[in-house]
């Protein structure tokens, strides 16, 4: 990551929008959706470390994804709230690059820990009895730290071959932050090279922990058929419904944007879904994962029974 290409000082965050009421509007809905981010995660984070019903490895998964949605959601919205209310819209190359980074080191870690959490219901499921033998503490540690290794080695290979690209003078990118299809459309030379690189890291940390899900899922229906009962059988897969929702939203976005050709880039379109995946899923996943838990909703008026 030393040989950045320094022929831009910054760049130009346009945003969603030029009109001022709307940009007042949007700066509301940002920060609504961050209030509820960081109070859905942080709530859930706190209910998992202290009440014991939820230290199972499931809800380990889950704690952490829900820091990985907390940091993933600071790296985005408060830029995004301070380009809808700034006449400075600028963000500086080196500040660019560091969120580049870290988005792509937060996103491809939530790739990592969806598929380790899509094994975790697999070993639920078909090993209830040895279910707690199997994921040890130890195992969930290493999976989680995998995880984020993974994810960030694969942002450092992104974030240096992108900022080596050649940017030709034209530093107005047409999004709300720094990510691969609008800096490819500033470059001036897109080699062949780094296309090979982006479909390479889409295999590895998109395309990989999906075919991971699906066998495990598949695994998952197998073991859920032998459960003789219908309502046993319902019970099962209700311990899936919530990771299969999060699976579904994250990933149908992510490979939405980022699995086509940069020919096929339409920025307009583009900056909708990847609002998705950036600002609303952090917000959302909490929501999928307490509502759906009767574990976490008796955690929950526990917590409230203690602080009123």
């Amino acid at each position: 990551m030393e040989k950045y290409n320094y022929t831009v000082s910054e760049f130009i965050l346009l945003g969603f929008t030029q009109d001022p009421m709307m940009q007042l509007i949007l700066f509301v809905l940002f920060l609504m959706v961050y209030f509820f981010t960081l109070v859905g995660n942080i709530t859930l984070i706190v209910l998992i470390y202290t009440d014991s019903r939820l230290h199972s490895p499931m809800y380990f998964f889950i704690g952490n994804l829900s820091c990985l949605d907390l940091w993933c959601s600071s790296v985005y919205t408060p830029k995004i709230m301070v380009t809808c209310v700034s006449a400075d819209k600028s963000i500086s190359f080196d500040g660019c690059v560091s969120q580049f980074f870290f988005s792509a080191g937060l996103a491809y870690s939530e790739c990592y820990l969806l598929a380790a959490m899509a094994y975790d219901r697999y070993m639920a499921i078909s090993n209830p009895l040895l279910y707690a033998q199997a994921m040890s503490r130890w195992l969930c540690i290493c999976l989680v730290g995998i995880s984020y290794i993974g994810g960030f080695v694969n942002a450092t290979i992104l974030t240096s071959n992108t900022f080596t690209l050649n940017f030709c003078g034209d530093n107005i990118i047409d999004d709300f932050f720094c990510d691969v299809p609008p800096l490819v459309k500033l470059a001036c030379n897109v080699k062949e090279s780094y296309q090979e690189v982006l479909y390479f890291l889409l295999a590895s940390n998109v395309i990989t922990p999906t075919l991971l899900i699906l066998a495990s899922y598949l695994f998952i229906i197998a073991a859920i058929l032998r459960i003789r009962s219908a309502q046993g059988r319902l019970k099962a897969f209700s311990t899936c419904s919530s990771h299969l929702i999060s699976v579904t939203l994250y990933y149908g976005s992510i490979l939405y944007i980022y699995s086509r050709p940069s020919s096929s880039y339409a920025l307009e379109r583009d900056k909708i879904v990847s609002t998705f995946y950036t600002v609303l899923f952090p917000m959302l996943n909490p929501m999928i994962y307490s509502l759906r838990s009767k574990d976490v909703k008796e955690a929950l008026k526990k917590l409230f029974k203690i602080t009123s």
